[in-house]
């Protein structure tokens, strides 16, 4: 019996992307602790989580193979979280004005049958360009990334914001790098074509 296809996030960006393979797949919550833990390097951070959200569906899906992905936005050594408000998304797109992010992508597909695991890091660098207030302003109101690492969509206008993309895969930005995880599946014999 083949293994089915589990995607360990509730995300509509990484659904999204995961449903560009036209596989069937379905999607199950983790609900694990995200919390670094001292000392922890964002790299360690993403790629333990993206471990750990796999290994939280083994019980419910034990004939599959169990995707799961983290990701950390880094500006000047520090992580940075999601805006929740318009105050904060403003203070950080102001912090980042002309300055290089890091996004840190873990990777993990788990097959739940035999347990083993492969998990990658996957990063992608955005460097903005200089932004006024004027702009920040406008940019928000019309997108309200409220919910985004970053206070920005890079599938969206937050484009406008950048200088310049640098990475291997630009789907890492949004959350999910499709070209990693189609050399995973590949590892572990699951039929894409």
């Amino acid at each position: 019996m083949p293994l089915s296809l589990v995607l360990a996030s509730t995300s509509p960006y990484r659904k999204e992307l995961l449903a560009r393979l036209q596989l069937p797949f379905t999607t199950d919550a983790p609900n694990v602790d995200e919390t670094a833990l001292p000392e922890e390097t964002p790299s360690s951070l993403v790629q333990r989580l993206s471990l750990l959200k796999a290994q939280a569906l083994m019980p419910r899906h034990p004939n599959s193979l169990i995707i799961g992905s983290d990701q950390v936005a880094v500006c000047q050594g520090r992580i940075i979280t999601k805006p929740g408000s318009h105050a904060n998304a403003v203070a950080q797109l102001t912090s980042f004005s002309e300055q290089r992010i890091e996004f840190l992508t873990g990777l993990c597909v788990l097959n739940a049958l035999t347990g083993e695991s492969q998990i990658l890091l996957e990063p992608y660098n955005v460097y903005f360009r200089q932004l006024s207030q004027d702009t920040i302003e406008k940019y928000l109101i019309k997108e309200r990334p409220y919910n985004c690492a970053g206070s920005f969509k890079s599938e969206g206008l937050g484009t406008v914001l950048f200088e310049r993309l640098e990475g291997d895969d630009p789907t890492a930005l949004i959350g999910l790098p499709m070209i990693r995880l189609i050399q995973l599946l590949k590892y572990f014999r699951f039929p894409i074509l």
